[in-house]
C-alpha cells in the first residue's frame, strides 16, 4: 500500500536534495575550511558515509525548520517521537499501519492549514488596523498628497519632461519595505533597474508614478487595496501598507499606433533583445 507517509517522506527528501544543501552550505561557509575538511576525513570512512550522514543532516535541519514553523501556528510536535518514528521505520517496526499512518498525517495537514487560516485572518485583522495608523501619521508630513483612491506620496524630486501614461514602458530603481521599515525588494542592491509597462503593476504604482517624470524621485505610501490586498504574496503578508521610495530613471513611450508595421516589429525585437 502506497502510504501517505512513503509520499511525504520522498517529497521531503527531494525538497532537501534539491535545497536544503545549498542553505546549510552558504550557513557553513564562514567556518574555517582546512579545519572542517580535516574533521570530515576523520569522521567518515568513505564518500557512502558522509554522502549519507550529509543527507541526514540536511534533513534533519529542514524538518527542524519545518517544526518551528508549526510552533509559530500553535501546533507543537514532540522531536523524541518524530525521531523514534524515522528509527522504527528504518528498522520496519513501525508503531502504526500505513493506514493509521495516512489518516493520522490527514487530520495533521488539516490541522496545519486551519491554523495557518487563522493566523493569517489574525494577521491580516493587525495590518490592517496598523497600517491605517501609519498612513494616517504620514498624511501630516511636510509635502504628502493623499488622492482620491487613498494613495499617499511625496515628490522628493518632480523631474523634467513629461509624466509616463499607462501605456509607457518605464525603468526605475526602488526601496520597498513593510511599515516597520522591514524591506522585502530592492533594485540597488541587485544593482539591476526594474523595466516594466507602467499598467503591469499594482495599481498604487501605476497610479504614483505619473506624479513625477524622468529623473524625478518619490516615495509611495499604499494601501493594500492598491497593493496586493487580503491575500499577500510571499514577505508581504495580507493587508500590508507597502513603502517605495522610487527613482524615475527613464520613461519610454509605446510605439504609436498609427506607426508603420515594420517600425513596431523593429521595436518589438529590439526589446526583446534588451531583456
Amino acid at each position: 500500500m502506497k502510504s501517505l507517509f512513503k509520499v511525504t517522506l520522498l517529497a521531503t527528501t527531494m525538497a532537501v536534495a534539491l535545497n536544503a544543501p545549498l542553505t546549510f552550505a552558504a550557513e557553513t561557509a564562514t567556518k574555517d575550511a582546512a579545519a572542517a575538511a580535516t574533521d570530515s576525513k576523520a569522521a567518515f570512512k568513505n564518500d557512502d558515509q558522509k554522502s549519507a550522514y550529509a543527507l541526514g543532516a540536511s534533513l534533519g535541519r529542514y524538518m527542524d525548520n519545518s517544526l518551528k514553523e508549526q510552533e509559530k501556528l500553535g501546533i507543537k510536535l514532540d522531536k523524541e517521537q518524530l525521531i523514534a518514528g524515522v528509527q522504527d521505520a528504518f528498522a520496519d517496526k513501525s508503531k502504526l499501519s500505513d493506514q493509521e499512518i495516512e489518516q493520522t498525517l490527514q487530520a495533521f495537514e488539516t490541522r496545519v492549514k486551519t491554523a495557518a487560516q487563522e493566523k493569517m485572518e489574525k494577521d491580516a485583522k493587525e495590518n490592517e488596523t496598523k497600517g491605517k495608523a501609519f498612513r494616517d501619521a504620514f498624511a501630516k508630513e511636510k509635502g504628502v498628497k493623499t488622492s482620491s483612491t487613498g494613495l499617499l506620496y511625496q515628490v522628493e524630486k518632480e523631474g523634467t519632461g513629461v509624466a509616463p501614461t499607462d501605456s509607457d514602458t518605464v525603468v526605475v530603481n526602488y526601496k520597498g519595505t513593510l511599515i516597520d521599515g522591514k524591506e522585502f525588494d530592492n533594485s540597488y542592491t541587485r544593482g539591476e533597474p526594474l523595466s516594466f509597462r507602467l499598467d503591469g503593476v499594482i495599481p498604487g504604482w501605476t497610479e504614483g508614478l505619473k506624479n513625477i517624470k524622468k529623473g524625478g524621485k518619490i516615495k509611495l505610501v499604499i494601501p493594500p487595496e492598491l497593493a496586493y490586498g487580503k491575500n499577500g504574496v510571499p514577505g508581504i503578508p495580507a493587508n500590508s501598507t507597502l513603502v517605495f521610495n522610487v527613482e524615475l530613471l527613464d520613461i519610454k513611450p509605446a510605439p504609436k499606433a498609427d506607426a508603420a508595421p515594420e517600425a513596431a516589429a523593429g521595436d518589438k525585437a529590439a526589446d526583446a533583445s534588451k531583456k
